[in-house]
């Protein structure tokens, strides 16, 4: 082992495992750079728990990273050096991509200037159904319906394929972004948007690998906005795939609004409305819709009956597995995935990367945050203790039956009345995952409340009450965890949470994002039972965004005894 040098914040293990210190003076320089090259696991205490993985590596080369940096940073920032296994690994694993290449030629072709690593990657059982013809030294022919499929095969076995074999251009469609909307306000792509556009799509001479990909901004960012434009820059017949309705309504307001789509030229296919059109916007759940389990997926024709040069994955990490396995076989059509972050509790980052494309572009949270383009949140964690009655039914209960009673502790309705009564005037979102729960703290409070089951138009009714101020607070179930455009909401409250899902946690924070017209900074509170699994849970599900540069500060509530005076709030909670 090698001395000790205590100026370094990171301790570097052979099994690719990370370990940074938070209190080290450069913890920030060393998160900014983990960010790009390795994946946050957990975090029990002071010291947080990084992974190298052969997805994050080649991400990281797919964005411009060589393998000598990402040595030369890790040496840099390692207290007891970089260990040798891993070194190698990180080697080996950034050298494989772009080796092996699949480009047209008078056929498709898997394509090497490695020969022993061709032989090595068609060595495995399966991947022979992938091919044409017998392998050449250093190429091999490729079914044209296997070119998915080749992807994922060998992305799952270690060997990622740079994909160079080119798209159809689809259908042409006079499309541009608008100069000005009607209302007279200036369209226009930021510059992050625009980089991102041209990450994806670049103009001509650009990246010959580029046209399929991963974009990744923070909620609230405009990711949209890099729909539109990439849209606007291939001028082709698209198909948006989003998570809901509410996000297929937002979709079209904005492509009616900011390109020179007219209303006959976009179309709905979701729920009882199946319209196909030059721009179609549909949902998840249509196309995995299916009379039963064994069945067919009668909606499946919406990506073949109609010559798509761009399909568009809103929301990407939430792909569906069947989604996944119709896309493996349109690989010869341009694929956008936008996303806020690329974390699958799935652990299915690879399908994304093999299918979708590599990460084409990523603007960090914190970037974005000083440029004012999304509101400055402060991030508080409030541990409520269960009351007497729910305690002991808590220890009783099986583990699987903890986590809901733990979610729905009675305790957490006196928390939340404390902090709305910290900001009265705010637009505030009480998010939940029980619709009990929900229910019970409408009914209390006296708050409308907005679940799944509630028809899209009455949901749409009350967004718009609230986006009025007509509603200063509304109760939401996960139906409002994505694509709802609430921009004057710059409270939220999350009583109850999906276990450690590092994505929810992202995802409603985002809620409130939207950068406000005074730049009052928003507030994120999440409630949590103390001594309950809800706090390993809860650290979990904050990875991802501690990962972003966010901090979470602590505090526990005390409840007001029933003869005292009341208690002061929380420190740490008051505005």
């Amino acid at each position: 082992m090698m001395p000790s040098n205590q100026s370094r914040p990171l301790v570097a293990q052979s099994d690719g495992t990370l370990l940074l210190s938070e209190s080290h003076p450069r913890y920030a320089e060393a998160r900014d750079i983990l960010r790009d090259v390795a994946e946050l696991r957990k975090r029990p205490g002071e010291w947080h728990t990084y992974r190298i993985t052969p997805v994050t590596l080649w991400n990281a080369a797919a964005s411009g990273w060589t393998a000598e940096e990402v040595v030369a940073n890790l040496r840099d920032l390692a207290r007891y050096g970089l260990p040798a296994l891993l070194e190698a690994e990180i080697r080996s694993l950034m050298g494989r991509y772009g080796k092996l290449r699949l480009v047209r030629e008078d056929e498709l072709v898997l394509r090497s200037e490695d020969p022993g690593l061709l032989r090595e990657a068609l060595s495995y059982p399966g991947v022979d159904a992938c091919l044409l013809g017998p392998p050449a030294c250093d190429s091999v022919p490729i079914r044209p319906e296997a070119r998915g499929w080749i992807k994922r095969e060998l992305i799952a076995r270690g060997y990622p394929i740079v994909d160079e074999a080119g798209y159809r251009a689809g259908e042409a469609l006079d499309v541009e972004l608008r100069r000005t909307t009607e209302d007279g306000r200036t369209v226009a792509l930021r510059d992050y948007q625009a980089e991102a556009v041209e990450a994806f799509a670049p103009a001509a001479g650009g990246r010959r690998e580029s046209g399929s990909g991963v974009v990744v901004l923070p909620c609230g960012a405009g990711k949209t906005w890099v729909g539109m434009g990439a849209l606007a820059r291939l001028r082709c017949e698209t198909l948006i795939l989003t998570p809901n309705a509410t996000s297929v309504s937002q979709w079209i307001r904005e492509l009616l609004r900011n390109t020179t789509l007219r209303e006959r030229d976009v179309g709905v296919y979701a729920g009882e409305r199946k319209e196909v059109r030059p721009v179609t916007v549909a949902t998840y759940q249509i196309l995995t819709h299916r009379q039963t389990k064994d069945g067919g997926f009668p909606h499946w024709k919406l990506f073949v009956d109609r010559n798509w040069g761009l399909i568009i994955y809103d929301e990407v990490h939430l792909l569906p597995a069947p989604v996944f396995r119709m896309t493996a076989d349109l690989q010869a059509t341009r694929r956008l995935g936008l996303t806020a972050t690329l974390v699958r509790e799935d652990g299915r980052e690879g399908d994304v990367f093999a299918l979708i494309g590599p990460k084409r572009y990523d603007a960090a949270w914190k970037s974005l945050e000083r440029e004012g383009w999304i509101a400055k949140p402060t991030c508080r964690e409030v541990r409520v203790p269960l009351d007497e009655e729910t305690a002991p039914l808590y220890q009783a209960a099986p583990k699987r039956a903890r986590h809901r009673i733990a979610g729905e502790n009675p305790l957490k309705l006196d928390a939340l009345r404390r902090l709305l009564s910290l900001h009265p005037e705010r637009q505030t979102l009480i998010i939940g995952q029980y619709l009990d729960q929900l229910r019970f703290v409408s009914d209390r409070l006296g708050l409308p409340v907005i679940t799944g089951s509630m028809p899209q138009s009455e949901r749409e009714r009350l967004f718009d009450r609230f986006n009025r101020g007509e509603l200063n607070a509304l109760a939401v179930s996960k139906v409002a965890n994505f694509a709802v455009d609430l921009p004057d909401a710059s409270v939220a409250i999350q009583i109850s949470g999906s276990y450690g899902s590092r994505q929810e946690e992202a995802q409603r924070l985002g809620r409130i994002l939207r950068p406000k017209s005074n730049g009052a900074d928003v507030y994120f509170y999440s409630l949590v039972s103390e001594g309950t699994d809800e706090v390993e849970f809860a650290r979990k599900r904050q990875q991802f965004l501690l990962e972003q540069g966010y901090r979470y500060e602590v505090d526990r509530f005390v409840p007001e005894a029933p003869s005292s005076s009341p208690t002061p709030a929380p420190k740490e909670a008051r505005t």
